[in-house]
C-alpha cells in the first residue's frame, strides 16, 4: 500500500489524467441520458465542453492559472450556448481548490470570485420554474457553499505548506548555524591547544637549552656546575612531560585529571616555583606580591601563570646574557594586576607589533588571546629606559 501511495505521489499528472478520463466518461453518459429525457439534441456542443473541462482536471497541477482561465471561458460558453450544467462542471470546484492552494495570488482571488458567482449566474440562466423566488435564492446559496469551501480548503493548504516550508528553512538555517558554531568551537579549541603547547614547550625547552649550553661550557672546568645544570635539565624535562600528559589527558577525556600521572593545572601559587626555576637556570628574577591574595577563577589562575611564564621565556630568549627581570603580582579590589619587566635588549619590533613570522612571536599572540578570553587588558612593548615590559589587568570574579 505504501508503494502505491509513493507511486501516486511521484506521478500527480497521471493521477489527474485518470480522474479526468473518469469524469469525461460519466459526463458523456449522463449527458446522453439527459438528452433523451429532455428530447433535445445538442451533444455536438456538450462533448467539446465536457472534453475541455476534463482537460482542466488533467492539467490543473501543471498549469493552474491557465486551466482556471479555460474553466472560466467554458463556463461563459455554457451560458451563451445554453448548455446546462453537467457532471463535468465538477472541474470548476477542482480548479478553484487547486488555484487557491498552489496558484498565484491574483489567480486565487479570481477563482474565489468565479466560484461565488457561478451558482448565481447558472440560476439566472436556467431558473427553476417550480420554485419561488426565495426557493431560487436558497438554491443559489446551497450551490455556492461548495465553491466557498473548496477555496477555503485550498487557501488553508497553501498556508500550511508555507508554514512547513518556513519550518524547513529555519531548520536548515539552524543546521548551518550549528555547523558554523562547531567550526568556530573547533578553531577555538585548536587555538587553545596551540597556546598550551607553546607555553609548555617554549618555556621548558628554553630552560633546557640554556642549561645544556651552560653545562657544555663548564663541563671540564667546573664539573659540579655541569652536574647541577644536568639535574635542572632532567627536572625541567620531567615537568614538561608531566604538563604534556596533563594536556593530552584533557584532550582524550575532555576533563581535567588530577592525581596519577597527570599534574594539576598551573595556578597563581605556582608562579613562585616558576620564578625559582628561572633563577636556577641563571636568570635573575625579583618577585613580589602586593595586596591580599584571594581565590581566583581557574581561567584567571592559568592566564596569570602563562603570562609570567611566557614573559620570562622571552626575557631569556631575547634579553641577552646579562638580563634580569622583575615580576609584580598585585591584587586590586576588582582585578589582578601583572607587571613583568626586564632590563635586556628586548624583542625585535616586528614580533610584538606584527606577531612575527616563521613561528616567532606567537607567545605574545597567545597572551593577548588568553587575556581577551577572561575579559582583561594587556600592554606589551619596550621600556623607555631599555628592556621590555608586559603589563596585564585581569578582572576578578568570585570563585565558585
Amino acid at each position: 500500500m505504501q508503494r502505491l501511495y509513493d507511486f501516486l505521489r511521484r506521478h500527480p499528472t497521471g493521477v489527474d489524467g485518470f480522474w479526468a478520463v473518469v469524469l469525461f466518461g460519466l459526463s458523456v453518459v449522463t449527458a446522453g441520458a439527459g438528452q433523451e429525457v429532455r428530447g433535445t439534441d445538442n451533444l455536438a456542443l456538450i462533448i467539446p465542453i465536457v472534453l475541455l473541462l476534463s482537460l482542466v482536471v488533467a492539467l490543473r497541477r501543471r498549469m493552474p492559472e491557465k486551466m482556471l482561465v479555460l474553466a472560466g471561458a467554458l463556463g461563459l460558453a455554457q451560458l451563451v450556448l445554453d448548455v446546462e450544467t453537467t457532471v463535468a462542471d465538477f472541474a470548476m470546484l477542482v480548479i478553484v481548490y487547486t488555484v487557491a492552494a498552489t496558484g498565484a495570488r491574483w489567480a486565487s482571488r479570481l477563482a474565489l470570485g468565479m466560484g461565488l458567482s457561478a451558482a448565481a449566474l447558472a440560476q439566472l440562466r436556467w431558473p427553476n420554474d417550480q420554485a419561488s423566488v426565495p426557493g431560487n435564492i436558497a438554491i443559489v446559496v446551497f450551490q455556492t457553499v461548495p465553491f466557498a469551501l473548496a477555496w477555503v480548503l485550498g487557501d488553508s493548504m497553501r498556508t500550511r505548506r508555507a508554514y512547513f516550508a518556513q519550518l524547513e528553512e529555519r531548520a536548515a538555517r539552524l543546521e548551518k548555524e550549528r555547523e558554523a558554531q562547531a567550526k568556530v568551537a573547533v578553531a577555538a579549541e585548536r587555538a587553545r591547544i596551540a597556546r598550551e603547547l607553546h607555553d609548555v614547550v617554549a618555556h621548558n625547552v628554553s630552560v633546557m637549552v640554556v642549561q645544556a649550553d651552560g653545562a657544555a661550557y663548564v663541563l671540564d672546568a667546573a664539573p659540579d656546575q655541569a652536574k647541577k645544570a644536568l639535574e635542572t635539565i632532567s627536572s625541567t624535562g620531567r615537568q614538561a612531560l608531566a604538563e604534556m600528559r596533563r594536556l593530552l589527558g584533557v584532550l582524550r577525556t575532555g576533563e581535567h585529571q588530577e592525581g596519577g600521572e597527570y599534574v594539576p593545572q598551573p595556578d597563581v601559587e605556582q608562579i613562585e616555583d616558576l620564578v625559582e626555576q628561572c633563577r636556577g637556570s641563571g636568570l635573575p628574577v625579583d618577585f613580589k606580591v602586593e595586596g591580599t591574595p584571594r581565590p581566583l577563577p581557574s581561567g584567571v589562575e592559568l592566564t596569570a601563570y602563562r603570562i609570567v611564564q611566557e614573559a620570562l621565556t622571552n626575557t631569556r630568549k631575547h634579553g641577552g646574557p646579562n638580563a634580569g627581570a622583575s615580576v609584580r603580582l598585585v591584587y586590586f579590589d576588582d582585578g589582578l594586576g601583572l607587571l613583568v619587566e626586564d632590563d635586556g635588549k628586548g624583542a625585535p619590533h616586528e614580533m610584538y607589533e606584527e606577531g612575527g613570522a616563521d613561528g616567532q612571536g606567537h607567545g605574545l599572540i597567545g597572551m593577548r588571546e588568553r587575556v581577551g578570553m577572561v575579559g582583561g587588558t594587556l600592554d606589551a612593548g619596550p621600556r623607555p629606559g631599555g628592556g621590555f615590559r608586559i603589563s596585564a589587568l585581569l578582572p576578578l570574579k568570585p570563585a565558585h
